[in-house]
């Protein structure tokens, strides 16, 4: 049973071998292209259904609907191109590549209504650099082949449109001692209030550099040497790979689903079974393209992807408003926990796009708790700020000495705090 108590793990050793800088140069400061492989682990990113890869060029001349009521223009427009992203549409638009009723606007937050004509051409994607930055990062593990980093939440995992610096791969640059990594820039799933990516995503590097060596042309979409991803709010365990045949290694034994993570979250309500398989193929959700949802049936017409998670209740919190659930993915699709949560009827608590909203779990708390509970609750939702997600344990062959290697890290403080108040108030275990 999981407790989330120190005690409870056993931890390895952080620095077994010594780190060559060398190796690892070598092998990140090339450009890279695309390793044949599933992404989140399953979707790499232009293999979203419905999502073209660059929409340079595409041009919307389109009048809003009389019925539409006020909307931002940002938000109409990309409701209008399907796949684009909302950061890719800001940026047409403060590059003034928009006009609204024949007049060019350039603030991403005017109002449109019925019947303005708005005439738009979505911009070229800027090239994207990854610039060494010294960030902290919490390693894990280090040796000449692999590297695991213990995320921390907010932190994205590559630069991307609204999220250029503070990036783990910024980090992981600047802790390898290496240059800067420039790169076309990429769509994202998510909108830029929501920045989010594919789990797992490989890369190999098989070209050689362009120009200088200190700066390096790549193929889109690039993450050096990074396996798998993170959402910007999930925090937890990561690996990254220091040359290809550790990249080709990891990349086969996600694709056979032979890694071990186990995540654990913190939910709004508790499900009806207390353990289960969520076997629901997982797609754009139709209502909101910033999202995925879980899409019961065969999946059809490249629309979905199969996707199954198991999950288990470990304690019941605040007299069942809310859960410490653990959750072992079988498949990695894009938002998948996020996706079956929600499908389940328990988003995660602070999911903002995917239900978990602070209104909902504090009714939910409320009505589940005393009244002399409900100031404390209050507060203590109000200072949710991400999705209650952590990847908890990450567990993998090492590609090199064929040994089962297992790490495991605590959820930080912001989900710790959260989860001992919900368990001061009650905490029912599971068995």
């Amino acid at each position: 049973m999981l407790a989330l108590n120190p005690t409870s793990f056993s931890l390895l050793p952080q620095n077994r071998k010594p780190f060559s800088f060398c190796r690892v140069s070598s092998f990140i400061c090339r450009a890279f292209s695309k390793f044949p492989g599933d992404s989140d682990s399953d979707d790499s990113p232009d293999e979203v259904p419905g999502r073209r890869s660059n929409y340079s060029g595409v041009k919307l001349e389109e009048t809003v609907d009389i019925k539409a009521g006020k909307l931002r223009l940002d938000y109409w427009v990309s409701s209008r191109i399907d796949g684009v992203s909302r950061a890719r549409v800001q940026s047409s638009i403060r590059s003034g590549l928009v006009s609204v009723n024949g007049r060019v606007t350039d603030k991403v937050s005017h109002m449109v209504k019925g019947g303005d004509k708005v005439d738009c051409t979505i911009a070229d994607l800027k090239p994207l650099r990854a610039e060494p930055e010294d960030i902290p990062l919490d390693i894990v593990y280090e040796d000449e082949h692999v590297l695991v980093v213990n995320k921390p939440a907010h932190m994205v995992v590559h630069p991307a449109p609204g999220n250029a610096t503070g990036t783990l791969v910024s980090g992981i640059l600047h802790h390898c001692s290496l240059p800067t990594v420039s790169f076309p820039g990429e769509e994202v799933l998510s909108d830029v209030e929501d920045a989010s990516d594919d789990e797992l995503n490989v890369f190999s590097a098989n070209q050689s550099p362009k120009g200088d060596d200190s700066s390096v042309m790549c193929e889109s979409s690039v993450r050096p040497g990074i396996v798998h991803r993170l959402d910007k709010g999930t925090s937890g365990l990561l690996v990254v790979a220091k040359n290809e045949h550790s990249l080709a290694d990891l990349a086969e034994q996600f694709k056979k689903h032979t890694i071990k993570r186990v995540y654990v979250s913190i939910t709004c309500g508790v499900p009806t079974s207390v353990s289960g398989r969520v076997d629901i193929p997982i797609g754009r959700d139709s209502n909101n393209r910033i999202r995925m949802a879980a899409i019961p049936g065969s999946p059809k017409n490249g629309k979905s992807r199969h996707a199954v998670s198991r999950y288990k209740v470990i304690e019941k919190l605040a007299g069942g408003g809310s859960a410490l659930v653990e959750w072992r993915l079988e498949t990695g699709r894009t938002h998948q926990i996020r996706a079956h949560a929600k499908y389940l009827g328990i988003p995660l608590m602070g999911d903002e796009v995917y239900g978990g909203t602070k209104n909902m779990g504090l009714s939910l708390l409320q009505a589940k708790t005393p009244p002399r509970f409900h100031g404390k609750l209050s507060q203590l939702v109000s200072q949710i700020d991400r999705p209650c997600l952590h990847a908890l344990t990450l567990g993998f062959r090492h590609p090199f000495t064929g040994e089962n290697i297992h790490f495991t890290r605590l959820p930080p403080p912001d989900f710790a705090e959260i989860l001992s108040e919900l368990r001061a108030i009650s905490s029912d275990k599971v068995l």
